[in-house]
């Protein structure tokens, strides 16, 4: 069958044969791979900055966001049936079963050895059909059929939502005083960062995205969701005390860009959680103002938060979020999906980002 794979000793990436999946146990589904969505780690991967083959192999089947259809289950499958939409959760535990890794938390695994398709050890999604554990699919409702590969970029913000709930825990005021509507200030208007805008908004927050305005499928999706676009371009970091109402509560960071980010660290307000999710590429230094930054983070109470990937849990509260969002903002998630290529066409997706969200139609119709 088909499958898109990297060669990372020979610096190559080839559409190969790859061998069918092999036969079922009581517990594995078989998947036809309807969707895969391309980001930053993907055309990392191409690049050969990183990606680990699995044992034996001396090449490593890419995709780890991912839409599939369920084409045959075990006997002793419960949770889906033949024709259901799935996505697949992306981490595996650690073979040490760290505590994080033995409460279903790899995404908190202490050891670092965990497994990731697509990424680390164990090959990826972008191929026609895989094998995968029951226990390891997210059913999805076939209404998102258009959209559910947005899933896994979304997994990254319910993962910190999570987080900033926890930690605000701290100031239980909050709820009762109602002091003001929260306010949170989302950097990058990438898939991540206008579904973080969209969770934060349903949750009752006011948004503010600062990405580029040259970008311009991207104010637009802004306007439509209710969030106020901050063109990066016309007012850059120091200009946004001008430019904002007032104390963010909130900073989520989805562009990768130190240096930026850094510079905005200082409009974080009082009680404010910094979320840092983008990994940017290595670059030249980025000078900080330790003294400033320790100043704001021990006289404000500051938090800054570094997450990455999610549990099993994410990937369902994430399917939910999608149904939530079709409801609230409808038509605008399938504008997030820039550009659809078949199979054939990988090298395009993976070699330049153009749009908000590329996706490889492996397979272009679900089954009846």
């Amino acid at each position: 069958m088909k499958a898109v794979a990297v060669f990372p000793r020979h610096k190559k990436i080839e559409l190969i044969d790859h061998p069918q999946p092999d036969a079922l146990s009581d517990r594995q589904v078989k998947i036809r791979i309807l969707d895969i969505g391309v980001c930053g780690t993907d055309r990392e991967i191409a690049m050969y900055e990183y990606g680990v083959p699995p044992e034996g192999y001396d090449y490593l089947i890419l995709g780890h966001e991912s839409l599939g259809q369920v084409a045959e289950i075990g006997r002793a499958v419960t949770n889906v049936k033949v024709g259901d939409l799935v996505v697949p959760n992306v981490r595996r535990p650690c073979a040490a079963h760290c505590p994080a890794c033995a409460a279903g938390r790899q995404d908190f695994c202490y050891t670092g050895r965990y497994i990731e398709r697509g990424i680390l050890g164990a090959h990826g999604f972008l191929t026609e059909y895989i094998v995968e554990a029951a226990s390891n699919l997210n059913l999805v409702p076939a209404g998102l059929r258009d959209v559910a590969v947005l899933a896994e970029p979304l997994t990254v913000t319910e993962k910190a939502f999570d987080q900033i709930a926890a930690i605000q825990t701290r100031l239980p005021w909050l709820q009762k005083a109602n002091i003001r509507q929260p306010r949170a200030l989302v950097l990058g208007a990438g898939p991540v960062g206008l579904l973080a805008a969209m969770k934060f908004l349903s949750e009752g927050y006011r948004v503010w995205i600062y990405s580029r305005g040259s970008e311009k499928d991207k104010p637009p999706i802004a306007a439509a969701i209710g969030a106020h676009f901050v063109d990066a371009e016309q007012a850059p970091p120091a200009d946004l005390p001008h430019v904002l109402p007032g104390e963010i509560d909130i900073v989520y960071e989805a562009m990768g860009a130190a240096d930026v980010a850094f510079a905005i660290l200082a409009e974080l307000g009082r009680n404010g959680i910094f979320v840092f999710t983008g990994i940017p590429r290595r670059s030249h230094p980025v000078a900080i103002d330790t003294s400033a930054l320790l100043y704001n983070l021990v006289l404000k109470n500051q938090v800054i938060l570094g997450t990455v990937n999610a549990a099993p849990v994410h990937f369902q509260t994430a399917i939910a979020d999608l149904t939530r969002f079709e409801s609230k903002f409808p038509g605008v998630l399938k504008k997030l999906i820039s550009n659809r290529y078949p199979i054939e066409q990988f090298a395009e997706p993976l070699s330049h980002n153009a749009g908000i969200k590329n996706v490889i139609a492996v397979v272009a119709q679900v089954l009846g």
